[in-house]
């Protein structure tokens, strides 16, 4: 026969349940605990989400804040800031965790990259996670902010809010127009990629002006020479065509010395035909004899089965000598 709980049992039961109920709700927020962050340059917080609003707080580009709750359409957030600031801000200026998570591995990937080029933003832009204008996007660079250029890729040219032509039928696709894209580093050591037409490399004029319709890809400061009261640095220079989207990141260097008689930069070494790939190292190397302690230059340059070689040299005196290669 079944007895009837007693009372007793009864609130026991209630009370284990309600605890229960109590720790699930804890984990609950717990596990939905959510962080954003200010992809704008800045933004504010807004008290409430209606037409007549006021201001309670400014938000700036990579600042981290709290997600409390969205609006149905999700079109709004309530957001807290790290002093405690509550308020609304709209989505589009946000972007969730694995966005910065993306951008933190950029930067510890990149700690030992070699720096090809430094370079000077000429507009306001962004920082992208991946080559593309319409890819996920974080940081923003200020106009006339320097950055240094650690590599270069090419993405599909596609302008945000136009559509791909349609094909008549029986029209072949042509090939989609492609433009250069550099991973950069800001002095913050923010790493990401920039549309490398909005970056200016902060090469002296002297010798920009020899890239005769060229495009400088990079840059390398070789070493320094005396010339009366003042040390001028010598130059190796990467070039490239000047349509973007080329399967290499340049095809052909310059080394340019300076001439202490003249007082101007002179060309000392030229090599074409070169499918060279970013990095490319500057080092010093003791050759013993008379020519001891030297500059040496190496690149990787692809053949056409798409091995790639390194390519040293060593500077003596204003000529350049090709010292070996080896497989990799």
């Amino acid at each position: 026969m079944r007895l009837a709980p007693t009372i007793r049992q009864v609130v026991v039961v209630a009370l284990v349940l309600g605890l229960g109920g109590a720790l699930s709700s804890c984990r609950s927020r717990h596990t939905l605990k959510e962080t954003a962050y200010v992809a704008a340059q800045q933004t504010f917080l807004r008290d409430r989400v209606a037409t007549v609003y006021s201001k309670v707080a400014t938000v700036k580009n990579g600042d981290r804040l709290e997600v409390l709750e969205r609006t149905s359409n999700r079109r709004f957030v309530r957001v807290r800031t790290a002093a405690g600031t509550e308020g609304w801000v709209e989505q589009r200026s946000l972007v969730g965790e694995d966005v910065f998570q993306g951008f933190q591995k950029l930067v510890q990937e990149n700690v030992n990259t070699a720096v090809q080029a430094a370079g000077v933003t000429h507009s306001e832009t962004n920082l992208h996670l991946t080559p593309g204008r319409d890819t996920a996007r974080l940081y923003q660079l200020a106009s006339g902010e320097k950055v240094s250029v650690l590599k270069r890729a090419s993405a599909e040219k596609q302008l945000p809010g136009v559509a791909p032509r349609p094909k008549a039928e029986g029209e072949e696709t042509p090939p989609a127009p492609l433009e250069d894209w550099w991973l950069a580093r800001n002095s913050q050591g923010r790493v990401g990629w920039v549309l490398a037409r909005l970056v200016d490399l902060d090469i002296p004029l002297e010798v920009a002006q020899y890239a005769e319709g060229q495009r400088i890809m990079a840059y390398f400061v070789l070493r320094e020479v005396a010339d009366q009261d003042k040390k001028v640095p010598e130059y190796l220079v990467e070039l490239s065509d000047p349509k973007e989207g080329q399967a290499a990141d340049y095809n052909q260097i310059r080394v340019f010395t300076w001439n202490t008689k003249r007082h101007r930069y002179e060309t000392a070494y030229r090599e074409r035909r070169l499918a060279g790939m970013f990095p490319t190292a500057i080092s010093k190397e003791d050759f013993g004899g008379r020519e001891g302690m030297l500059t040496t230059f190496t690149l990787h340059v692809q053949d056409d089965s798409g091995q790639i070689s390194e390519r040293k040299y060593k500077v003596v005196g204003n000529i350049v000598r090709r010292v070996g290669a080896s497989r990799q």
